[in-house]
């Protein structure tokens, strides 16, 4: 493609758009393919698409390209949004020098050489803007030796990474950095790519409404992977037209971003979660879906179900731990994929069951109780006493046996001696908790009979 032809494409690029002429190929490389992701790269930071919120010209990076200056930060985001394109583009338009570095294929040796040049380069006056993609992937040894560099502003560092910074990252390297966290690419951002894409190349894809559409949906936010469908398209015939489900057939959906041991594991089991604390069942039924496509082991799933049984739904329908242990005692015996249905009619038997947290917080009233008031000793009378001395010392003495008493119930003092009696249970209106607080209630009506009869 001739460069008059690039400049009346416009913009053209999903990361980017318009690429740099290029006029000094070799002889051989002027013939060779080339990626259509590599044909579109943006030439300016305008022309990147979907992450206005960081690039526009009141955003935080905008500002520092229109005041030409370069903080260190972490460019966090999904797979193929562009941070590598925005880190390059940055350095270009603040006339800072570009040093860019994989923390998969460099180690300390490659980082020295770069700490080189950039002294030197500051020397002359220019800084160095020190880009490693997947920073996470560097040591903690080896993040704390970016920290003297950034210090006294012998480079500026960009780090790229696809996890939370939080957990991967030096709490004294972050405190260096902004955090900017770059967006997946919505419908729009990738229909512009499309669109650039189809200019680019003076051709439309072959494909109708519906096919554009599940292209789009097959990309999921990636702009490098929709434009590497698109590229594969473009070289089918000329006459080929296709829909959703023919575009199914001839090529290849993006895998979901799912690790199980990462960032989105803990995201879309936190999405779970609360669809179920919220009742929502279709919503939680999704996220279920989003767990499994993803390749979770569904005993991860039953685990947490089994526990929010107990956190988010307690007595309020005592079934629901005996459910949730009776849907992974069905999923062990099944397997996937006959026995994921076991684990869809746990999810929505307890997105639907009446909600309390009483127990949870009955647990952690105690805890903190017992917490304070240390080492009490129970009551004397609430002690066995399989001793003589035992007895002598009063252990046992006027223990009441409630099932002698009229109504079954004595209404002693179970609490140490030195402690007031404490509430720590309270149960709610929801579900077969009311009938629980029908006989907390009748139960306190009898203790203070009972105190009364005996303060009398």
């Amino acid at each position: 493609m001739d460069t008059g032809k690039q400049q009346q494409t416009g913009e053209l690029t999903s990361m980017a758009a318009c690429a740099p002429a290029r006029t000094m190929k070799g002889l051989f490389e002027s013939q060779a393919p080339q990626p259509l992701a590599d044909l579109l790269r943006p030439e300016r930071l305008d022309q990147v698409v979907g992450q206005g919120h960081l690039l526009a010209e009141d955003a935080p990076i905008g500002r520092m390209v229109a005041q030409r200056r370069v903080a260190s930060m972490i460019l966090w985001g999904p797979p193929g949004v562009g941070k590598t394109t925005i880190a390059r583009l940055l350095a270009q338009q603040t006339d800072y020098a570009f040093e860019p570095l994989s923390a998969v294929f460099s180690g300390v040796a490659e980082l020295r050489k770069v700490f080189q040049r950039a002294t030197e380069l500051r020397q002359t006056g220019r800084g160095t803007l020190l880009f490693i993609d997947e920073v996470h992937r560097f040591n903690r040894a080896q993040q704390d030796g970016f920290l003297p560099y950034v210090e006294n502003g012998t480079v500026v560092l960009v780090g790229a990474t696809t996890e939370n910074p939080s957990f991967e990252l030096n709490g004294a390297l972050l405190s260096r950095c902004q955090v900017f966290v770059l967006r997946r690419l919505d419908e729009t951002a990738l229909e512009t790519l499309l669109m650039r894409s189809e200019s680019a190349v003076n051709r439309p894809l072959p494909l109708d409404g519906s096919g554009r559409d599940a292209l789009k949906a097959m990309a999921d936010g990636d702009g490098r992977f929709l434009l590497n469908l698109a590229d594969e398209l473009l070289h089918l015939p000329d006459d080929t037209r296709l829909d959703g489900a023919a575009l199914a057939r001839t090529v290849q959906k993006r895998a979901p971003v799912y690790d199980k041991n990462r960032e989105e594991h803990y995201n879309l089991i936190s999405a779970l979660h609360k669809s179920l604390r919220g009742s929502d069942v279709d919503a939680a039924l999704y996220w279920l879906a989003r767990m499994l496509a993803g390749g979770e082991d569904p005993r991860y799933i039953l685990r947490r179900l089994t526990r929010f049984a107990s956190e988010d739904i307690g007595l309020a329908d005592p079934q629901a731990l005996p459910q949730a242990l009776a849907c992974w005692n069905a999923y062990d015996r099944i397997g996937s994929p006959e026995g994921e249905l076991a684990v869809a009619q746990c999810t929505i038997y307890l997105a639907t069951a009446p909600k309390s947290n009483a127990v949870y917080r009955g647990l952690a009233a105690a805890k903190r109780a017992a917490r304070t008031t240390g080492s009490l000793m129970p009551p004397a009378h609430i002690l066995n006493a399989p001793t003589q001395l035992m007895k002598d010392l009063g252990y046992g003495a006027g223990y009441a046996y409630d099932h002698d008493t009229a109504d079954g119930f004595s209404g002693q003092n179970y609490f140490p001696d030195a402690m007031e009696r404490q509430q720590l249970y309270h149960p709610i209106e929801r579900g077969f908790e009311r009938e629980i607080i029908k006989r907390l209630a009748w139960w306190e009506k009898l203790r203070r009979k009972r105190n009364l009869s005996l303060s009398s």
